[in-house]
């Protein structure tokens, strides 16, 4: 009797991507396959396939990295299912634990796929991914700007320099600059050393500026619905509407407002054994930049809508932290709201 193939095989491929070289195993359904190296380019993988396993229904997997998205890219564009992984997500068991190579990483990633395990992230489309590097720019220019703030007010420091009350604050102002630029030495060398400061500090300053104005005007050309929508509720910026865009990406993706604070990190984090269960606070897993832009917009929030600070002031008398947390978690849900509804917030409305 002749037999006819009735399921079409599958091919199971789990890569350990670096810059100089790939880590790839491939796994049938049937076997446990082969490990091997690779130059780091998609078209050579594929030709591979082609060439050992025509006519398999390919899926990969591999981590999120330093590497981004392009292979997962190419490999959508060839027809295969393709994920991109947290590291975190993919399970060890108790002696793979202590042993990392790329080979056994590759070999565990084929596993976690091959058996159904594996939960891909959200790949970013090409415009909100390259607005998010933009927003990201920014965020590395503010941590510029406060080392080199911090390496100016070191060398008064050191030197003995007391500066005037009136300009001992955050806010560098043009009159605290010029006051900088008169400062005498008693040799060039302390003098040149500043202004090669403050010539540093101002081209952070002007590059932070131009890329802030960039960022909203980016954010308005490209996602202007969903940017008006989030301008509309007390304590989000443009900067912080920007974020959320960027970052998050779509908001619909999120059933309900549990999953988004999970994932941004303002959920609390439980522990329980036996009858006892204790809250640990947020939870360590978070998207830490947009949680701290979640946080500190609530105190803006506080300071504008009354619906927000009557609910601050309900928790009055708690430890502060943990309040203003609460207050995040309900502007977070607001977030939500306003994307998925479509509807502007309005200001003093109860939810």
């Amino acid at each position: 009797m002749k037999t006819q193939q009735t399921a079409c095989p599958k091919l199971f491929i789990g890569i350990d991507i670096h810059k100089r070289s790939w880590k790839v195993h491939c796994s049938t359904d049937l076997s446990g396959g082969r490990t091997f190296s690779m130059p780091p380019d998609p078209g050579k993988l594929f030709e591979y396939v082609e060439r050992h396993y025509p006519d398999y229904d390919v899926s990969t997997a591999y981590e999120a990295g330093c590497c981004g998205y392009s292979a997962h890219r190419a490999f959508v564009g060839y027809g295969w299912s393709s994920l991109v992984v947290n590291p975190a997500d993919i399970f060890r068991k108790g002696k793979e634990r202590h042993t990392k190579t790329d080979r056994i990483d590759a070999q565990l990633i084929a596993r976690e796929l091959k058996d159904g395990r594996l939960e891909g992230i959200v790949v970013l489309d090409r415009c909100r991914e390259q607005l998010r590097s933009l927003f990201r720019r920014r965020n590395d220019l503010v941590k510029d700007m406060r080392q080199i703030k911090s390496y100016i007010k070191m060398q008064l420091l050191y030197c003995g320099i007391v500066v005037p009350e009136e300009f001992d604050n955050d806010h560098w102002s043009h009159g605290f600059r010029d006051w900088l630029d008169g400062l005498e030495f008693e040799y060039d060398a302390g003098k040149e050393v500043l202004h090669s400061r403050m010539r540093t500090f101002r081209f952070v300053d002007q590059e932070f500026r131009d890329v802030s104005t960039l960022l909203r005007r980016h954010t308005k050309a490209h996602f202007k619905k969903g940017y008006m929508l989030l301008r509309s509720i007390p304590g989000i910026g443009p900067i912080v509407a920007s974020g959320i865009l960027s970052e998050l990406g779509d908001l619909r993706r999120f059933n309900n407002i549990k999953q988004l604070a999970g994932y941004v990190g303002l959920a609390p984090g439980i522990y329980q054994s036996g009858d006892a269960m204790r809250h640990t606070g947020v939870s360590m897993r978070a998207h830490r930049l947009i949680r701290s832009y979640f946080i500190e917009a609530s105190w803006q929030a506080i300071r504008t809508d009354p619906v927000m600070q009557g609910y601050y002031r309900r928790h009055r008398g708690k430890n502060v932290k943990s309040v203003i947390v609460k207050v995040a978690r309900k502007l977070l849900s607001r977030t939500l709201a306003v994307i998925k509804t479509g509807v502007p917030y309005e200001i003093g409305v109860v939810e």
